[in-house]
């Protein structure tokens, strides 16, 4: 294929028909692919599995390219979760008249075409396209060749849930794996209203630069657990370990614990048992350090400065110890990408001066920051979450897909 542009139309095409669907269809659809997805798990599998086979067992990505039986009836959830929200659009600014005379009303109105650019995450190609039909838009989807085989067949069965409803597959366009591809969708103005980029950090940085799309980021997850002086040190090292092992290849993953000096000795012996379970290689600071090795902590390297910023995406994460809430706060600004930042404490004043001031998407007290999920927030899925701080931040998902209309009604009204 020498150019994309014929699909971008066809999908633009595509998008009045999505938005002529009923509320009740869109939900309707949404139901009917979930069922297709439960009924089509052993066949998601058997493609899943020639992806798997391709990429390096050691490769931290791979557990985002696995859809098990859990998974796959995860998504059929999903889809029916999504089915049950309500409609983005519609008023969001009650009738006026100004006093020429006119009517007005501001309404929710879908965005048109979303274009999505994701790597090794086959479940995002479900997400997007169930948030992308539920608020009547059509979306591109430019998946990574790693999850060329699930990305595909998934596509063929939501094509099979659009032809149950009259809409044409390009309502749903999976784009060709090709890099070669990414600048033309980038320049696709005429067709494409929006580029959501969703992956690591040079993709997502490639496409902030390059987009003339207007875009808007899921950035990198650099995920801080704080353990101030007053918290309750068994509760915050169960916070840790479930931050950095649970899935460590998320973005809400947890990539370095700061730690009051005042507690450092009592709560660092703390994580051994956790993490050793786990393998997890600490990088720690020179006071970290002694501490770590007098406990026995097998898996020990001395942190370097790239190592404090640094989303590890592995069963591994970095140590410092601060002074006290002031100096955490500092180190956070300084390395934090603004996704999700935790404190462990029991003083309230620590707590709220945290929460004000850490500037973050997700700020946690006393929780793992892994709660950060569309899901999770009963937004039913997300296309990613969103770091920067215009239109989305946060888990962005179903109604921030919608954008503005003003509907003026006149009787002949003109201006000089």
């Amino acid at each position: 294929m020498e150019s994309i542009l014929p699909l971008l139309k066809e999908t633009r095409n595509a998008s009045a028909a999505v938005r002529r669907l009923t509320d009740e269809q869109r939900s309707e659809l949404l139901v009917a692919l979930s069922e297709l997805v439960l009924s089509n798990a052993e066949n998601i599998i058997t493609e899943n599995r020639k992806d798997l086979a391709l990429m390096d067992d050691a490769d931290p990505k791979k557990d985002r390219l696995l859809l098990n039986e859990k998974r796959i009836r995860d998504l059929a959830q999903s889809l029916r979760d999504v089915a049950a929200l309500p409609d983005p659009s519609g008023d969001i600014f009650p009738e006026k008249t100004i006093e020429q005379g006119l009517s007005l009303t501001k309404i929710a109105v879908p965005l048109g075409v979303v274009g999505v650019i994701y790597e090794s995450r086959p479940n995002v190609t479900i997400d997007v396209a169930s948030l992308c039909l539920r608020s009547a838009n059509a979306c591109v989807l430019k998946g990574g060749k790693e999850a060329h085989y699930s990305n595909t067949y998934l596509v063929s069965l939501i094509h099979e849930a659009l032809a149950q409803f009259g809409i044409p597959d390009a309502a749903v366009t999976l784009l060709p794996t090709g890099r070669e591809f990414v600048g033309e969708l980038l320049t696709a103005t005429q067709y494409v209203d929006i580029i959501i980029p969703r992956g690591s950090e040079g993709l997502i940085k490639y496409v902030r630069q390059n987009s003339l799309v207007p875009t808007i980021e899921t950035g990198a997850g650099v995920c801080h657990t704080y353990i101030e002086k007053t918290g309750d040190l068994d509760k915050g090292a169960q916070i840790v370990v479930n931050a950095k092992v649970s899935k460590p290849a998320a973005c809400n993953a947890l990539d370095t614990v700061l730690v009051d000096r005042e507690v450092a000795e009592s709560f660092l012996p703390k994580l051994k048992e956790g993490f050793v379970k786990w393998n997890v290689e600490v990088f720690a600071d020179e006071t970290a350090y002694p501490i770590l090795e007098n406990a026995g902590y097998p898996y020990l390297q001395k942190a370097q400065p790239d190592d404090f910023g640094r989303e590890f995406l592995d069963f591994k994460c970095s140590v410092k110890i601060v002074d006290g809430l002031d100096d955490a706060l500092k180190n956070i600004e300084m390395y934090s990408s603004r996704h999700s930042e935790a404190i462990v404490s029991t003083d309230k004043h620590a707590i709220e001066t945290f929460l004000k001031e850490v500037d973050a998407a997700s700020v946690y007290a006393n929780a793992s920051t892994r709660f950060t999920d569309g899901g999770v927030f009963a937004l039913g899925a997300e296309i990613g979450i969103s770091t920067q701080k215009l239109h989305a931040r946060g888990p962005f998902a179903l109604e921030k897909l919608v954008t503005e209309k003003w509907i003026v009604k006149g009787d002949g009204q003109v201006r000089w």
